[in-house]
């Protein structure tokens, strides 16, 4: 199971600076400079504060957070005075963090990253992935780029829907439009015979369309469509939206007023996808009469695009099937998920679910948050800190090397009260 506690870097940044007893915050009083910061708080004789770490957030500028290192002090205008300039003026109301020497915020920073890396299999980000299909044929499919470890593969072996379009027919409820060349593909298809195979020439322009009349069917009970693309003569990914799918219940236009104009996923080249796009209204969706495709961008000659088997489905009633771990594994240098030939044959025409997760996310800014426990982290990043400055024995006079010994004891015990991930299969 995973952890998620959603504490923010900001909030475990100022916990490990309590904690080592090496900051303290405060609010500038008034208006100081880029290079100057006024704040009342601010206590001890001139220079106490020379040589300090300042982490400054400019309230005016969207949190913006910067850190300056102190040249120095005047106590008596309880102002300090920074070796490099902000990117913006101090003023009354802006938040800082005072850190001793030792302990820059930027350091803290990369220890709680350090942390949370050197948990990664016991603390994760959980996702369920449905973006694969069997096609009958494949036993080998790419590992979607957010999962970083697989715990379960299901596949789906029922549920509700009905068919829009085989795709083993040219669609001819409107004149082809000029450079559009439409043939029935008997070799390359997903499902059943044939797939429809649509060639663009020089002459085809963007917001051209094909649409095919059908037998009206009420598909007002689902919320999904699903089909098959591909697309040729590409060099890199089709955009999302570049191809639309229509449904009307009278003639497909293109128009924009038909019941249904749904923007096909990015598709890479030369291999096919399986497209999954929601429903805009399908309480509306009574009587579909015509389907038809638009070319809704200027793709360019020599484009090809394939389309199978177009149909509505009701997420809601799918039912899964767990496929045994001994019927699949990694391949973790192509991060493929294999099938064994057990698991080629159950899985079938199905579509997968991949369950598992990313690895814990760093935090990259003060807003964002943690998905492992934040005892962990600052107790690890306490350690991490004090090792880094505590010496040997003759040059560690505050004991810091006795305050890491706790911290650490800290950090294993909130490591161990992480959940153990069991069965659970590394990608990379």
């Amino acid at each position: 199971m995973p952890v998620i506690q959603g504490r923010t870097r900001k909030q475990i940044r100022q916990s490990v600076g309590y904690s080592l007893g090496a900051m303290q915050t405060g609010t500038a009083y008034d208006a100081g400079s880029t290079t100057t910061l006024i704040s009342l708080t601010l206590t001890g004789g001139d220079d106490v504060h020379n040589g300090k770490w300042i982490l400054v957030s400019d309230t005016s500028n969207s949190d913006n957070t910067e850190t300056r290192l102190v040249s120095d002090y005047t106590a008596s205008a309880y102002r300090l005075t920074l070796v490099q300039a902000l990117s913006f003026a101090t003023a009354a109301g802006d938040t800082y963090e005072l850190w001793d020497g030792p302990y820059s915020p930027d350091a803290i920073h990369d220890f709680i990253n350090q942390s949370i890396i050197s948990v990664t299999g016991n603390a994760y980000d959980p996702i369920e992935n449905i973006s694969l299909h069997g096609d009958g044929h494949q036993t080998r499919f790419d590992v979607p780029s957010n999962i970083s470890m697989i715990s379960r593969v299901d596949y789906r072996n029922k549920v509700k829907f009905t068919r829009i379009h085989s795709c083993a027919t040219t669609f001819d409820e409107v004149a082809t439009p000029t450079g559009f060349t439409q043939k029935l593909d008997t070799k390359d298809k997903k499902q059943g015979t044939q797939s429809l195979q649509i060639a663009f020439a020089a002459g085809a322009s963007a917001g051209a369309f094909i649409a095919d009349s059908i037998t009206a069917i009420d598909i007002s009970a689902y919320d999904t469509i699903e089909m098959w693309v591909k697309v040729t003569g590409i060099s890199s990914a089709l955009v999302a939206g570049n191809l639309k799918l229509h449904l009307d219940d009278g003639t497909v236009t293109a128009d924009g007023n038909d019941k249904e104009s749904l923007n096909l996923p990015a598709i890479s080249p030369d291999t096919w996808t399986f497209a999954r796009m929601s429903l805009g209204n399908p309480e509306s969706d009574i009587a579909i009469a015509s389907v038809g495709l638009e070319h809704d961008a200027d793709l360019g000659a020599g484009v090809t695009v394939w389309i199978d088997d177009i149909v509505a489905v009701a997420n809601d009633t799918a039912e899964w099937t767990t496929l045994d771990r001994r019927n699949w594994r990694i391949d973790k240098e192509a991060r493929d998920l294999i099938l064994g030939r057990d698991g080629h044959d159950a899985v079938g025409y199905s579509l997968i679910k991949i369950v598992g997760g990313d690895k814990p996310a760093l935090l990259s800014s003060d807003t964002t948050t943690t998905e492992v426990d934040e005892n962990f982290i600052i107790a690890n990043t306490v350690n991490l800190a004090l090792i880094s400055t505590s010496g040997g024995p003759a040059t560690d006079p505050d004991a810091k090397r006795q305050l890491s010994a706790y911290w650490a004891a800290q950090s294993e015990r909130a490591r161990r009260a992480l959940p153990l991930l069991v069965n659970v299969r590394q990608v990379e």
